[in-house]
C-alpha cells in the first residue's frame, strides 16, 4: 500500500480497540510492526498519538501510514487442528456468540514473542460470511474461564456496549495467601501502567496521575485453609489490565502463583498446590441480543482442582449461586 490513508471508524467499530481494528482491515500487517509504528507516531487518532489499546468511537479518524513488502505477514492457513481444540472449549454457542473455557497459559491476543493465542486460532472458525469470529473483552494469558467472543460484527457492536456498560456481570474465583480482613468488602484505587525489565505491571498510584484509571472489586471470603490461604469469590465492577491481581496483592492477601504481584521468593508454600496462577472467570451472565440473560459457568482448570483438593476446598459445597449482581 502507498501512499498515507485516512479512514473512519464506523458506528459498528465502537470500542474497537486499536490493535483489533487494524487486525479486521488490514490483516496482512504484523502486530510487531503495528507497535513499532504506533511507538513512531506514525499512526493517529483524530491528529492524536494512540497506543495498541486505544479505544476508538465512530466518526474518528485513523491514519494509516505507508505499508510496504516488509510489514507484510503471509496469511495463516485455516487450521482443522485449531477449529476442533477452540471446539473443545465450549461452554455455550448460539447465532451470535461463543463463550469459551480458556485454559491457564493460553493467551487471548497476540504480542511479542507469542505465537499461540486464541485470536490467532479464531479464523478457523469463520461465520457463514467467512469472517473471523471477534474478541469482545479479554482474560490474562494465565487467567482461565469465561471468555466470550462474538461471531459477527453487529453481535460484537453488542457485547462490546454491553461489557463497557458494566451490564456483564463476571465472578472470579482466587486461593490467596493469608486471610483477607475484613473478610469481605470493596477495593477501590486508581492504577497506572508502570515499565518493567521484562515489560509493564499496574501499580497503585493518586488519582489525577498521568494515565490512570479508577478500578473497583468486591471480594468475599468463601472459605479458609488455616490462616495461611483463603478461597475468595470476586467481582470486578470495572475491568482495569491486572485488576483484580492488583486489588488482592493491595489487601495484602495475593494470588497464588502470581509472578507479577506476589512476592514468591519470600513466600513457603504447602505441599500439593497446583503450579500456576490460582485465578478464574468462574462465571459470567450477561444480555443476550433476544432480550434473554446468559448465565454460565466454567469449571476448575485442572492446577485449581488440585489447589482446591490440597487445601480441602469443596466447589460443588460453597459454589455460587443467585444473581451474580447481588452482593454488589
Amino acid at each position: 500500500m502507498s501512499g498515507v490513508q485516512q479512514r473512519q471508524v464506523s458506528d459498528d467499530e465502537d470500542g474497537m480497540r486499536l490493535d483489533r481494528w487494524f487486525a479486521n482491515h488490514f490483516p496482512q500487517l504484523g502486530f510487531g510492526r503495528l507497535q513499532k509504528l504506533i511507538r513512531n507516531g506514525e499512526v493517529k487518532v483524530d491528529k492524536a498519538k494512540v497506543t495498541t489499546s486505544t479505544r476508538l468511537s465512530p466518526g474518528q479518524t485513523v491514519r494509516i501510514p505507508p505499508i510496504d513488502d516488509a510489514d507484510v505477514v503471509k496469511p495463516v492457513k485455516v487450521s482443522d487442528a485449531d477449529a476442533e481444540f477452540l471446539r473443545g472449549l465450549i461452554l455455550y454457542e448460539d447465532e451470535d456468540i461463543y463463550v469459551f473455557n480458556k485454559p491457564h497459559g493460553l493467551a487471548v491476543q497476540g504480542g511479542s514473542g507469542t505465537k499461540r493465542h486464541i485470536d490467532g486460532m479464531l479464523k478457523s472458525l469463520p461465520n457463514k460470511k467467512g469472517e473471523p469470529p471477534r474478541l469482545v473483552h479479554r482474560l490474562d494469558r494465565d487467567t482461565s474461564g469465561c471468555l466470550v467472543v462474538a461471531k459477527t460484527k453487529v453481535a460484537a457492536s453488542h457485547f462490546g456496549t454491553v461489557f463497557r456498560s458494566r451490564s456483564a456481570r463476571k465472578i472470579y474465583w482466587a486461593v490467596v495467601a493469608g486471610n483477607p480482613h475484613p473478610q469481605q468488602g470493596e477495593i477501590s484505587c486508581f492504577l497506572a501502567r508502570q515499565s518493567t525489565d521484562d515489560g509493564e505491571q499496574m501499580v497503585v498510584v493518586r488519582n489525577g496521575t498521568p494515565g490512570s484509571q479508577h478500578s473497583l472489586s468486591y471480594y468475599s471470603t468463601t472459605d479458609t485453609a488455616s490462616r495461611r490461604f483463603a478461597w475468595v469469590t470476586l467481582k470486578p465492577v470495572t475491568g482495569r489490565t491486572h485488576q483484580l491481581r492488583v486489588h488482592m496483592a493491595q489487601l495484602g492477601t495475593p494470588i497464588i502463583g502470581d509472578p507479577r504481584y506476589f512476592n514468591i521468593e519470600n513466600y513457603q508454600g504447602a505441599p500439593g498446590l497446583g503450579e500456576g496462577l490460582q485465578l478464574h472467570a468462574r462465571r459470567i451472565a450477561l444480555p443476550l441480543r433476544n432480550g434473554k440473560r446468559l448465565d454460565i459457568s466454567a469449571p476448575l482448570p485442572p492446577h485449581m482442582r488440585q489447589t482446591f483438593e490440597a487445601l480441602g476446598f469443596d466447589p460443588d459445597r460453597y459454589d455460587v449461586s443467585g444473581d451474580p449482581e447481588d452482593g454488589e
